[in-house]
């Protein structure tokens, strides 16, 4: 891969369906999702992020390519998903890293950590914890490698999908940083 940038965004209306196409390429580690459930978890995400990378041409153009997303919800929100109603009934005062992902074509370009230092940025300050699940069966091994790499530790381990799942949740402290 050539010099590039990465850029860390807000996510925005003109991004969902780059989101979604990206979303479905990652089913099993993410749930599936359609266009309004894509809208309505923006929506209710107190960040929504978009990763862009930037590579220069053989001209010198840059041109920004969509490279990945993340969403982080707080807590009290109305979510129906398992692993946040399991983090709900465990914490007060949280954000959930309800998912990330980043497009095959820039992977191992930092864009995962990128994600991770901007959102413990935006919440360093203001909540405790930063809360996410990472599959273990099936085993989603460099998901946890690097989830442990950057210090998340499990507070605990359920089965999703009617048994055909089984998450670790993970705790990443932000006081003490």
């Amino acid at each position: 891969m050539p010099d590039h940038v990465v850029t860390i965004r807000p996510f925005t209306h003109d991004d969902a369906h780059a989101v979604l196409e990206l979303n479905n390429i990652n089913v099993p580690e993410l749930n599936a999702l359609d266009l309004p459930e894509v809208l309505r978890l923006a929506a209710m995400a107190e960040a929504a992020l978009v990763a862009e990378v930037a590579l220069a041409d053989n001209d010198g153009v840059v041109l920004p390519e969509f490279a990945g997303f993340c969403w982080v919800i707080g807590p009290r929100q109305p979510y129906a998903s398992l692993n946040y109603g399991w983090f709900s009934r465990q914490y007060d005062e949280f954000v959930y890293l309800d998912r990330i992902a980043v497009h095959s074509t820039y992977r191992r370009l930092g864009i995962g950590r990128s994600f991770y230092s901007a959102i413990v940025d935006l919440f360093v300050e203001s909540r405790p914890v930063l809360l996410c699940e990472v599959n273990v069966r099936p085993r989603n091994e460099s998901s946890l490698r690097f989830h442990h790499s950057i210090g998340f530790r499990e507070v605990g381990q359920q089965e999703t999908d009617g048994g055909t799942k089984t998450v670790s949740l993970l705790e990443l402290a932000l006081t003490d940083r």
